[in-house]
């Protein structure tokens, strides 16, 4: 028997198909995505062109079972997949994560056959965009103290609240809530799963928010007004929906690891390309030392950080635990995400600092990594709490 403690051993070489599917991503990307990430930015505008070209290109079914119209692939697949979009557009980055692990991910794991016959080809095509609806505007990292109700009625539930920072609020189709449906229950508890279709009567779209980075997806208020939701539309048991939430988060941090992991090598490439056209004092700058030394660490820490991040992959598809190593995968990659955004900023210069070259974008975008799908201090208390 192996020793406590003792690491998970994995083949570090990308198979044939995983290769196959980063390439078609990068592919993708380029031709989709490249030409207008910009414009979508400077407009703070959501293409939902490009969204269904992603359900065209097979890239939103990646994780769903082929009986539902996906690939049925794992969420390394996955993680390649989002990186190489993030690398260029992390605004359809993030609407593509939350759309694929929250959403089809918690669909997967305990929604009923009915539910995924009728839900998941839709979302596996690109038909049907899905946004994941747990924070309100007095529970964030404290998502156990949320307020939103749901009253037995015939048939069903009412449900009446609000939910903030809902991404991909204004256009998606369907969304994953979760309400209280025993308000004696203590904090976190009492909490059940709902599949709500925003065509729903009292269902409307609140508050959009101007936001720093990200800006070409959709962050809204709902607010629900009474929304009827059949007894069929509940995900897992009644009154054990926070489990649920728990269990699609790790899912969620994988897909925001990765992302950081598509923002920073967006920085280290360009900053690699800047640094060896960029001349002064009769040189390029990438052969002053303390330029090279910024680029050295970057490319040390983007490699690093992908290891995290692929370990934390395989374990979920090897269904191992993998809290803690998702945790620790989302916590570096965000980290030195950002601190590589800082120093692409730096090394470009005063041009870094215009929309002239897309560092200033990468920037703005870095920043949310470490705090969406749980804040830094959140991942250290998972972490910490598996070492005792």
């Amino acid at each position: 028997m192996p020793p406590k403690g003792l690491i998970h051993t994995m083949n570090f070489s990308l198979t044939e198909e995983h290769e196959m599917i980063r390439e078609s991503a990068a592919e993708f990307a380029q031709r989709e995505l490249a030409p207008h990430a910009a414009k979508w930015d400077a407009e703070e505008s959501f293409s939902w062109e490009a969204f269904q070209a992603a359900g065209e290109d097979g890239l939103l079914g990646l994780t769903i079972p082929e009986e539902y119209g996906g690939a049925g692939l794992g969420n390394l697949h996955a993680s390649l997949m989002l990186e190489e979009i993030n690398r260029v557009e992390p605004g359809m980055g993030v609407t593509i994560s939350v759309h694929m692990s929250l959403v089809c991910g918690t669909l997967i794991k305990f929604g009923t056959e009915q539910q995924k016959e009728k839900y998941l080809p839709k979302l596996a095509s690109g038909e049907w965009l899905g946004a994941y609806a747990v924070t309100e505007a007095q529970a964030g990292s404290d998502a156990g103290s949320l307020k939103c109700a749901a009253e037995k009625v015939d048939g069903g539930y009412e449900l009446t609240g609000s939910k903030a920072w809902i991404t991909s609020g204004a256009f998606a189709q369907l969304f994953v809530v979760y309400a209280l449906t025993d308000p004696s229950a203590p904090a976190g508890k009492g909490i059940t799963c709902f599949l709500v279709e925003a065509s729903a009567d009292g269902f409307s779209v609140g508050k959009k928010e101007a936001k720093l980075g990200l800006r070409s997806s959709s962050t809204t208020e709902i607010l629900l007004d009474g929304v009827f939701v059949s007894d069929e539309n509940i995900v897992g048991e009644l009154n054990r929906g926070f489990p649920l939430a728990l269990a699609a988060i790790d899912g969620g941090r994988i897909g925001i690891a990765s992302q950081a992991l598509g923002i920073h090598r967006g920085c280290l490439e360009d900053s690699v390309k800047y640094a060896s056209e960029r001349e002064q004092f009769g040189k390029p700058i990438n052969r002053f030392q303390g330029v090279a030394f910024k680029l050295a660490d970057m490319a040390t820490e983007l490699e690093t950080a992908r290891l995290l991040v692929h370990k934390a992959a395989w374990l979920r598809d090897e269904g191992l635990p993998c809290t803690k190593e998702c945790s620790m995968a989302k916590l570096f990659a965000a980290q030195v995400c950002n601190k590589a955004a800082q120093d692409a900023v730096q090394i470009h210069g005063g041009a870094g600092y215009t929309k002239e070259f897309a560092v200033e974008r990468y920037y703005r975008d870095a920043r949310i990594t470490e705090i969406y799908e749980g804040a830094a201090d959140v991942q250290r208390i998972v972490i910490s709490r598996t070492l005792s």
